[in-house]
């Protein structure tokens, strides 16, 4: 199975991400039909999602949906968090992989998980156990093949030598290009898809901050900064000014253009709405070809001076 395009990012679902104080907040459960709604309509056939996003809110919504609307959309789940917030039930031991698999099978409603993704490395157990219990899953056919998410290159090559990842899941986007030179490199070399989540850069590249001006109400610098504080900075405000131009004069939305750049580097991406019509910029984005000249040209606006 090989895994390329757009996939809908589910992360929000009931939830922000995996974070245990806002489970039952994020995005409201009607929002999130009419967001799987559009995505479906629109050919995205790739949805993914956590065990612990929303404390199992998203996993148990997209199963609801699909029984719903009798659809079967490619899944990508995740594991290592808490579904309940409770401290220490973390990690990728083969005997709470074992209990969160059968859990996330069942909020969604299905037999087999497409892509099951260790969700970040746990110190506490070895990669080679975490291995062992996916490949255990997909000789049962629970799982169809397994990644990993939010890993260093270190860790990826180390999985490689006890298994096959099918993807790597990490961060990158125009603001955040720390895997472009070793990780995205590795993978090609070894078969590995590299679909990263976050490619506007939590609402970074959508243009919503302004050098100067508050931050929007509810959005993720309100309700979540600490991943993003290091991107106020001059620097950052002066790229979106020139990417804001650049748009403009290809006659497409700023968050058109920085996907569609992540699509030109990459094997995909994850995109994240927080509205139905939050998708379509990123749908606009499949069709924006850019030239590896512009590819270049638009990462250097972001380049120290």
């Amino acid at each position: 199975m090989r895994f390329r395009g757009v996939a809908l990012g589910c992360g929000n679902f009931g939830g922000v991400g995996s974070v245990p104080e806002f489970f039952g907040q994020g995005i409201s459960h009607d929002e999130a039909f009419a967001i799987m709604d559009r995505a479906w309509a629109s050919g995205i056939r790739w949805f993914d999602t956590g065990d612990a996003y929303g404390g199992g809110r998203s996993e148990s919504w997209i199963g609801e949906w699909c029984r719903d609307r009798n659809a079967s959309p490619t899944i990508t789940t995740k594991v290592f968090h808490s579904t309940t917030g409770t401290p220490g039930d973390t990690g990728l031991a083969p005997d709470r992989i074992r209990r969160q698999v059968e859990s996330s099978l069942e909020r969604l409603r299905i037999d087999r998980i497409d892509l099951y993704l260790a969700h970040e490395p746990d110190p506490a157990t070895p990669i080679t156990e975490t291995i062992a219990a996916f490949e255990v899953l997909r000789s049962e056919g629970l799982i169809a093949t397994w990644g990993l998410s939010n890993y260093d290159r270190a860790g990826v090559a180390e999985a490689v030598l006890h298994g096959q990842p099918a993807l790597i899941q990490n961060s990158f986007s125009l603001l955040d290009r720390a895997d472009a030179d070793d990780i995205v490199p590795f993978c090609a070399e070894h078969g590995i898809a590299y679909v990263p989540f976050g490619p506007l850069s939590g609402g970074w590249l959508t243009g919503k901050y302004r050098r100067g001006e508050p931050y929007p109400e509810g959005s993720r610098m309100t309700l979540r900064p600490g991943p993003y504080e290091q991107l106020v900075d001059d620097r950052v405000y002066d790229g979106l000014d020139k990417l804001r131009e650049e748009a403009d004069a290809r006659g497409v939305d700023l968050p058109t253009l920085a996907f569609a750049w992540v699509l030109a580097r990459v094997d995909g991406a994850v995109c994240g709405p927080n509205r139905a019509e939050q998708l379509d910029p990123i749908l606009a984005a499949r069709e924006l070809e850019l030239s590896p000249d512009d590819v270049d040209r638009i990462g250097g606006f972001f380049d120290e001076p």
